[in-house]
């Protein structure tokens, strides 16, 4: 499954998976020059990421930013 349709088939609100999207969008540009231009680590790099956007989404599903920067310190711990 694709990381997009990961967070576009949870079950939140329209309002919420647009608060989702856009901090995912934003933790992507950020992070897709760290990752290099192999297909499979880019696939793997994103549904890791879509995974941390939806493990914090429920404390912080109106905060595009927080959930930004809350995601990007989970991908950073992981490496």
């Amino acid at each position: 499954m694709k990381a997009r349709e990961l967070i576009r088939n949870s079950s939140y609100s329209p309002d919420e998976l647009k608060v989702m999207f856009e901090a995912f969008d934003g933790a992507w540009d950020y992070l897709a020059p760290t990752v290099g231009t192999d297909p499979l680590a880019i696939e793997a790099a994103r549904l890791k990421l879509a995974n941390a956007i939806l493990s914090l989404a429920k404390d912080q599903r109106n905060d595009s930013e927080g959930l930004k920067a809350a995601a990007l310190r989970i991908m950073a711990s992981s490496l």
